[in-house]
Protein backbone atom coordinates (compact mmCIF):
# COMPACT_ATOMS: atom_id res chain seq x y z
CA UNK A 1 0.00 0.00 0.00
CA UNK A 2 1.13 3.71 -0.60
CA UNK A 3 -0.32 6.83 1.28
CA UNK A 4 0.54 10.01 0.32
CA UNK A 5 -0.06 12.86 2.21
CA UNK A 6 -0.05 16.84 2.92
CA UNK A 7 -0.27 19.23 5.50
CA UNK A 8 -0.60 23.06 5.07
CA UNK A 9 -0.98 26.58 7.04
CA UNK A 10 -2.17 29.71 5.54
CA UNK A 11 -0.08 32.42 7.33
CA UNK A 12 2.05 29.98 9.57
CA UNK A 13 0.49 30.03 11.73
CA UNK A 14 -2.86 29.86 10.88
CA UNK A 15 -5.97 28.53 9.21
CA UNK A 16 -4.45 24.50 8.51
CA UNK A 17 -5.80 21.60 6.47
CA UNK A 18 -4.58 18.65 5.96
CA UNK A 19 -4.99 15.53 3.03
CA UNK A 20 -3.96 11.86 2.09
CA UNK A 21 -4.61 9.71 -0.54
CA UNK A 22 -4.19 6.16 0.07
CA UNK A 23 -3.93 3.81 -2.84
CA UNK A 24 -2.77 0.32 -4.24
CA UNK A 25 1.05 -0.30 -5.48
CA UNK A 26 -0.65 -0.08 -9.05
CA UNK A 27 -2.24 3.47 -7.97
CA UNK A 28 -5.49 2.70 -7.59
CA UNK A 29 -6.78 5.15 -5.41
CA UNK A 30 -8.33 3.66 -2.33
CA UNK A 31 -9.31 6.05 0.12
CA UNK A 32 -9.02 9.88 0.51
CA UNK A 33 -9.67 12.68 2.90
CA UNK A 34 -9.10 16.54 3.44
CA UNK A 35 -9.94 18.00 6.18
CA UNK A 36 -9.52 21.55 7.74
CA UNK A 37 -7.99 21.20 11.44
CA UNK A 38 -8.27 25.06 12.63
CA UNK A 39 -5.25 26.78 13.42
CA UNK A 40 -1.50 25.26 13.04
CA UNK A 41 1.62 25.75 11.79
CA UNK A 42 2.90 24.25 8.66
CA UNK A 43 4.71 21.24 10.11
CA UNK A 44 2.13 20.61 12.72
CA UNK A 45 -0.10 20.14 9.64
CA UNK A 46 2.29 17.81 8.25
CA UNK A 47 2.52 15.79 11.10
CA UNK A 48 -1.48 15.80 11.55
CA UNK A 49 -1.52 14.24 8.08
CA UNK A 50 0.21 11.47 8.72
CA UNK A 51 -0.93 10.66 12.11
CA UNK A 52 -4.30 11.30 10.54
CA UNK A 53 -3.62 8.54 7.46
CA UNK A 54 -2.04 5.97 9.90
CA UNK A 55 -4.89 6.18 12.12
CA UNK A 56 -6.99 5.75 9.22
CA UNK A 57 -5.16 2.46 7.97
CA UNK A 58 -5.06 1.28 11.44
CA UNK A 59 -9.13 1.67 11.38
CA UNK A 60 -10.02 0.35 7.65
CA UNK A 61 -6.87 -1.61 6.78
CA UNK A 62 -5.71 -3.72 9.81
CA UNK A 63 -4.38 -6.22 7.30
CA UNK A 64 -1.87 -4.12 5.96
CA UNK A 65 1.80 -5.50 6.28
CA UNK A 66 3.71 -3.06 3.92
CA UNK A 67 3.26 0.56 3.38
CA UNK A 68 5.39 3.14 1.75
CA UNK A 69 4.50 6.75 2.90
CA UNK A 70 5.54 9.73 0.45
CA UNK A 71 5.45 13.44 1.88
CA UNK A 72 6.97 16.55 0.96
CA UNK A 73 8.17 17.76 3.87
CA UNK A 74 11.88 16.98 3.67
CA UNK A 75 12.00 17.68 7.86
CA UNK A 76 9.21 15.31 8.60
CA UNK A 77 10.66 12.65 7.04
CA UNK A 78 14.08 13.29 8.05
CA UNK A 79 12.86 13.35 11.18
CA UNK A 80 10.97 10.35 11.42
CA UNK A 81 14.16 8.40 9.80
CA UNK A 82 15.71 10.06 13.14
CA UNK A 83 18.32 11.63 10.54
CA UNK A 84 16.95 15.43 12.01
CA UNK A 85 16.73 15.45 16.38
CA UNK A 86 13.16 16.85 16.83
CA UNK A 87 13.33 19.99 19.34
CA UNK A 88 9.88 20.74 19.35
CA UNK A 89 8.24 18.97 22.52
CA UNK A 90 4.62 19.38 20.44
CA UNK A 91 6.14 17.94 17.31
CA UNK A 92 7.79 14.90 19.38
CA UNK A 93 4.50 14.04 20.53
CA UNK A 94 3.26 13.40 17.34
CA UNK A 95 6.48 11.47 16.20
CA UNK A 96 5.88 9.06 19.18
CA UNK A 97 2.74 8.33 18.19
CA UNK A 98 3.25 7.89 14.60
CA UNK A 99 6.42 5.76 15.52
CA UNK A 100 3.85 3.39 17.69
CA UNK A 101 1.63 3.09 14.95
CA UNK A 102 3.91 2.02 11.79
CA UNK A 103 5.65 -0.52 14.47
CA UNK A 104 2.05 -2.05 13.64
CA UNK A 105 3.51 -3.03 10.22
CA UNK A 106 5.69 -5.20 9.53
CA UNK A 107 7.63 -3.52 6.72
CA UNK A 108 7.28 0.63 5.99
CA UNK A 109 8.85 3.22 4.69
CA UNK A 110 8.92 6.84 4.72
CA UNK A 111 10.47 9.03 1.48
CA UNK A 112 10.67 12.88 0.93
CA UNK A 113 8.83 13.33 -2.66
CA UNK A 114 9.10 17.05 -4.43
CA UNK A 115 5.27 18.61 -3.99
CA UNK A 116 4.76 17.96 -7.88
CA UNK A 117 4.76 14.24 -6.80
CA UNK A 118 2.16 15.16 -4.52
CA UNK A 119 -0.52 16.81 -6.04
CA UNK A 120 -3.86 14.98 -5.13
CA UNK A 121 -2.40 15.11 -1.25
CA UNK A 122 -1.76 19.14 -1.64
CA UNK A 123 -5.18 19.74 -3.79
CA UNK A 124 -7.34 17.57 -0.75
CA UNK A 125 -5.54 19.95 1.95
CA UNK A 126 -6.47 23.36 -0.28
CA UNK A 127 -10.24 22.14 -1.00
CA UNK A 128 -10.48 21.50 2.70
CA UNK A 129 -9.16 25.50 3.51
CA UNK A 130 -11.12 26.25 0.74
CA UNK A 131 -14.15 25.00 1.84
CA UNK A 132 -13.73 26.19 5.80
CA UNK A 133 -12.58 29.79 4.82
CA UNK A 134 -15.78 30.31 2.40
CA UNK A 135 -18.44 29.57 4.97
Amino acid sequence: MQVFTDGGSRNNPGNAGIGFVLMTPEGVIIDQMGKYIGIATNNEAEYQALLTALQHIKNFHSSCKELTIYSDSELMVKQLLRVYKIKEPHLRKFAEVIWELLDTIADWQIKHVLRDKNQLADQLVNEALDKQLCK
